[in-house]
């Protein structure tokens, strides 16, 4: 295993692992940068995707996060940066593996200037912890990602107390 993070000693590391990080930490530094396009480069065209928390209701169906990163991820990304235009990510942890398994700890945060599902903007902002689970293929693509948080505390810091 190899775990980097600021100030942390790597030890024990591969190529393989160490390249996995480096395609992930990629990844966060694009995606700090909102560039989408960048983001969906790194990742293999049938990407898989999924952000558990993620459902939002619409009056004709459920919008779930659950598909490939050209039809979920970069859609919502893109949603994302057009309501929060300050989103920004700050990684803590990231942790791999030979076999291409990549495991990260970041926070997410930005303000709201726009409609995010139903909750209407009001300018606040939130923080929030994630933890991602990523797999990079032997060709240096993440062709798996898949992500964790606590959605009802991020509404809660947007102002948006409604219960489904």
């Amino acid at each position: 295993m190899t775990q980097t993070s600021t100030g942390t000693t790597r030890t024990g590391t591969t190529s393989t692992a160490e390249s996995a990080a480096a395609v992930v930490t990629e990844f966060f530094d694009r995606y700090r940068s909102r560039d989408v396009g960048g983001m969906t480069d790194l990742c293999s065209i049938n990407a898989g995707f999924s952000y558990v928390p993620v459902e939002m209701w619409g009056k004709q169906r459920v919008l779930r996060g659950d598909g490939t990163v050209g039809t979920v991820g970069k859609p919502l990304w893109a949603g994302l940066i057009a309501s929060f235009p300050d989103l920004s990510n700050t990684v803590h942890t990231v942790t791999s593996n030979d076999e291409g398994d990549v495991v990260v700890q970041a926070d997410i945060e930005g303000t709201q200037q726009g409609a995010w599902g139903l909750i209407t903007p009001a300018g606040k902002h939130y923080s929030e912890p994630h933890l991602f689970i990523l797999h990079v293929g032997p060709d240096l693509l993440i062709d798996s990602i898949t992500g964790y948080w606590d959605d009802a505390g991020i509404s809660q810091q947007l102002g948006h107390n409604e219960v489904d």
